[in-house]
């Protein structure tokens, strides 16, 4: 079978790398892709928003039998119902479901209505009103821009000052654009946060290896939220009891959920979750694939990726019988200097000879009169296997030693936490 993947980042990258280990997958399309994903597939310079253009080039390739939907704006703005609707395969989520990553609002709304653990909160469209109760709140608290912001939409505040600047910046001066017209003010959750991707088929769900996220862009958890700047797969504070804990009281609710509103959930379902004193809660779903995360889940996914995705939109995940290796798995980002804020591009980059073991991810790179060049924040996942984390963690940093750009920096502490 041939296959198109929609996207351009290090997600894509993964998932284009996992699907051409397939002996079942001839050719991989990528749209657009990006300098290392075009060294197994075909990138083709269509942007992931440009739908008429997607649905013109898959009508056109009839040997496209699935298209893979990674990002979560063409999700939410409704790629999927546009290709189906068009008589094309494809895996993600409708509209209508992939608006639980879309909107927090709504997410809120599920959960508090469907009794799933969260955050307490509160919703604000109206500017008055949210800095009146940020004037008179208990801090710390978290501020949330209510649609898509590129995972920087969350702002932790520690102060009032600091919760009234949030507020202006999403609401008055749109720093999120459209996506911070509404804005949710919730409480500071205290814990360990783990991230849990989901296969989901509308009515089987079967959860992934857990992976730990490192938000923030400096060691020691310091700076401004990223995308993300690391993460690693196992994490010993995700125990079966607390697995059994999290699928229990909010995995199978939310797929419960989401179908009792109409709005089945066919593709992955990412769980971004807090263990705090009082069990696990919901921080964020995601409607698709992490990113970072999704570096080091499809690396330890021994069952071939296509059967799955093929198992999803047909509905028959329950006859999948998914394996997953025992190794650990570290991915550490370099990023371009001044990243998550302003930073420049093009900049050339030398990779130096790297064990086989070693996965380079391209997160955002591209190629210019035939070099390899910098077209992004996040510019490479530096992804490492071992037996257990520490020795999957020296292999990733002795490899970064090897990689070289103007302005690069990464965090140094990936994989330290539990």
């Amino acid at each position: 079978m041939n296959v198109l993947v929609i996207g351009s980042g290090g997600r894509e990258h993964t998932i284009c790398w996992s699907l051409a280990k397939s002996p079942k997958v001839d050719k991989i399309y990528c749209l657009p892709g990006n300098g290392g994903i075009s060294k197994i597939a075909q990138c083709v310079p269509i942007s992931v928003m440009d739908f008429d253009a997607i649905i013109d080039f898959v009508d056109s390739h009839k040997d496209i039998e699935l298209t893979v939907v990674a990002p979560d704006d063409p999700l939410a703005a409704g790629l999927v119902d546009r290709l189906e609707a068009a008589g094309h395969r494809a895996f993600g989520p409708r509209a209508n479901a992939a608006i639980i990553e879309a909107s927090k609002a709504f997410s809120k709304y599920l959960m508090k209505k469907y009794g799933i653990p969260t955050a307490r909160y509160e919703e604000f469209s109206d500017y008055d009103k949210a800095v009146e109760y940020l004037a008179k709140a208990k801090y710390p608290l978290v501020v949330k821009a209510d649609g898509l912001a590129l995972g920087k939409g969350v702002i932790i505040c520690n102060t009032r000052e600091e919760g009234l600047q949030a507020a202006k910046d999403m609401m008055i001066d749109s720093k999120f654009k459209d996506a911070g017209k509404t804005v949710i003010v919730e409480e500071f959750m205290v814990g360990q946060e783990v991230s849990i991707l989901s296969f989901c088929d509308g009515k089987t769900i079967v959860p992934m290896v857990n992976a730990r996220d490192h938000k923030r862009a400096y060691d020691g958890d310091k700076g401004l939220n990223t995308g993300g700047m690391g993460t690693f797969s196992p994490s010993a504070i995700y125990t079966s009891e607390v697995e059994k804990e999290v699928l229990d009281n909010i995995i199978l609710p939310t797929v419960e959920a989401m179908n009792k509103e109409g709005r089945t959930f066919k593709g992955v379902l990412y769980f971004g979750l807090m263990l705090t004193d009082e069990g696990a809660k919901v921080v964020e779903y995601n409607a698709r694939f992490g990113d970072p995360e999704t570096q080091v889940v499809l690396p330890r996914l021994k069952t071939d990726l296509a059967d799955i995705f093929n198992a999803v939109v047909d509905g028959q995940l329950d006859k999948i019988d998914i394996q997953w290796s025992d190794e650990a798995c570290v991915c550490v980002v370099m990023a371009s200097g001044g990243y998550p804020e302003s930073y420049e591009k093009g900049k050339e980059i030398t990779i130096g000879e790297l064990p086989d073991d070693v996965l380079l991810f391209h997160a955002g790179t591209a190629v210019k009169d035939g070099k390899l060049v910098t077209s992004g924040g996040r510019v490479l996942g530096v992804t490492a296997m071992g037996k257990d984390i520490a020795e999957a963690r020296k292999k990733a940093y002795a490899a970064v030693k090897n990689i070289s750009f103007d302005g690069a920096f990464c965090r140094s502490d990936i994989g330290i936490k539990k």
